[in-house]
């Protein structure tokens, strides 16, 4: 009887500790992954309206929706507006990539990526602005070319003020004629249509896992946290071989200057066989509703093998996850979890 007790006792008390377990690592799988069908490039944010806001690329290029709700899982079902659509030829009328919406001084802005339908890859930053309260319904107008200082292939700009001041992320190739890699640039906003000063370049394709297929850097997002100034990107391919690369920054460095970033020798987030999600990257960061935990979005599909160009593929879902922590104050990207 007392051996019987004593397996009865290990067995609760393997059933608590699974509970605890369960309790810990569960929230990774808290959304409904995927959460949004067919939709790339994700940037979610909490406003102080108490909305989750989402902008992402539909897979038509051709216009730009917005869709809000008051939890991240709600915004698989929230209606989307279309606010504006490509034009019929001229500037922004071809390859409308990677909305983000953003508000700034009472305004909102919606940085984007646009071609031309007689030149499909002289693609350039553009945007859109709002004084409305709600952006969905918002009276938006169009703010033109936001120049970088060269004319070449750009986009996926995002923005971010930092210790009173500015700052505008995207992504660029040099600017010496017939540079094709893509860079991440920096530069100081004097407004939030137009930067100030040089822009710095702060990451190059350096790596192998930079260079497959095409050589990326792309697609810049970033998270303030723990005394460091973090900034994702994505690199290679837009098929299996995407993935994120990180750079960081001490929060009180010139982030202006390239040696205060370090960049991590190895992706931080890449496909997962086991999970069954190849390609995750272009991603943004939110939070919980109560701010205490960071949420990364981004997009990912779940099969490896495309046919044709992967541009032309319209499976990459939008997809969230809780982002955890190391020990020694960097993030904890994990692999993307299985839907």
């Amino acid at each position: 009887m007392r051996h019987l007790i004593s397996l009865w006792l290990a067995a609760l008390l393997g059933l608590l500790n699974l509970g605890c377990t369960v309790a810990t690592h569960g929230p990774t799988s808290q959304f409904n992954n995927p959460l949004l069908l067919q939709r790339a490039d994700p940037q979610v944010f909490l406003h102080s309206d108490g909305f989750y806001y989402l902008a992402a690329t539909v897979p038509e290029y051709d216009r730009i929706e917005l869709r809000r709700a008051r939890s991240i899982n709600g915004l698989a079902t929230a209606e989307p507006r279309v606010i504006w659509r490509k034009h019929a030829n001229g500037p922004m009328s071809y390859h409308i990539w990677a909305p983000e919406l953003h508000f700034i001084n009472g305004k909102w802005y919606v940085y984007f990526t646009a071609g031309r339908a007689k030149a499909i890859w002289d693609i350039r930053l553009y945007v859109l602005e709002a004084s409305d309260a709600n952006p969905l319904d918002a009276n938006w107008q169009e703010r033109g070319q936001l120049k970088t200082g060269w004319e070449s292939f750009s986009l996926d700009a995002t923005t971010f003020e930092h210790r009173g001041s500015r700052y505008l992320l995207w992504t660029q190739t040099g600017p010496k004629p017939g540079d094709k890699p893509t860079h991440i640039y920096i530069a100081k906003m004097d407004t939030p249509l137009s930067i100030s000063g040089t822009p710095v370049r702060l990451s190059q394709p350096d790596y192998a896992w930079e260079k497959v297929g095409h050589l990326v850097n792309e697609a810049p997002a970033v998270l303030v946290r723990r005394g460091k100034v973090f900034v994702t990107y994505s690199a290679s391919a837009t098929d299996a071989n995407y993935c994120l690369g990180l750079l960081s920054a001490a929060e009180d460095a010139d982030l202006l200057d390239p040696a205060s970033w370090r960049k991590s020798p190895e992706p931080v987030f890449k496909s997962s066989a086991s999970h069954s999600q190849y390609g995750p990257g272009h991603n943004s960061f939110t939070t919980t509703p109560d701010g205490r935990q960071d949420v990364l979005l981004y997009h990912a599909r779940n099969f490896r093998d495309i046919k044709g160009d992967p541009l032309k593929d319209r499976n990459r879902h939008t997809r969230a996850q809780l982002l955890r922590w190391h020990a020694d104050g960097t993030p904890d990207f994990g692999e993307p979890v299985a839907d």
